[in-house]
């Protein structure tokens, strides 16, 4: 005959236990109670404090400025070809369920005057990275804070992801991988812009 788990209510959860004047840790604890778990064994001493600095570290995007990451490096140059960086890693965390979506973001400009500090491109990444997203609005966020910065001939953001929350729950469909794009001014409008861009992004570097 087959044996079923007993599920028994956790101990340390309290009854009606207000938890508005909660520290984060505190929360965190309850939340492991909740699960079922013992919050006080030695395994667990710890965990609300590792998972309070996971969570400040993965959500620190929040507490940057894409206009100060870029200030100070925008620079007057007179080129007017594709500038392109490709095979950006990237990290974040889906607003839907808290799980990691990661991969990686080719980012391309025509300048108009103006060229980013190469560096900074990545940086720009992780401020909207490091929050709580969605791959749509993450790849438009990019694409927006170029074009806001430096108002170049045209942007595009192609962004490849793989979403833990549709390969360890769900659909569990562990090779899926989710494409988005932005193309803004001329990589919308001009077909040979855009197909530049999408052709040097699918070329194997050999650096």
């Amino acid at each position: 005959m087959a044996q079923h788990a007993v599920i028994t209510k956790p101990r340390a959860a309290a009854e009606g236990a207000d938890l508005s004047q909660a520290t984060t840790q505190e929360l965190y604890k309850e939340l492991l109670a909740r699960y079922g778990e013992d919050p006080d064994r030695d395994g667990l001493l710890r965990t609300p404090e590792r998972m309070e600095k996971a969570m400040q570290f993965l959500t620190k995007g929040y507490a940057m400025n894409a206009t100060q990451i870029l200030r100070g490096a925008l620079f007057d140059v007179a080129y007017d070809e594709m500038v392109i960086v490709k095979d950006v890693e990237f990290f974040s965390m889906c607003e839907h369920h808290l799980l990691p979506f990661f991969g990686k973001v080719h980012v391309a400009y025509i300048p108009n005057g103006k060229v980013i500090g190469l560096s900074k491109i990545p940086r720009l990444v992780d401020v909207f990275a490091r929050r709580l997203q969605v791959q749509e609005r993450l790849t438009r966020q990019i694409a927006d804070a170029i074009e806001d910065a430096i108002q170049p001939q045209g942007v595009g953001v192609v962004m490849e992801a793989q979403h833990l929350c549709m390969m360890m729950r769900g659909v569990e469909k562990q090779h899926s991988a989710t494409v988005t794009s932005a193309m803004l001014g001329v990589f919308r409008s001009e077909q040979q812009s855009r197909s530049e861009f999408l052709s040097l992004v699918r070329q194997r570097s050999s650096i």
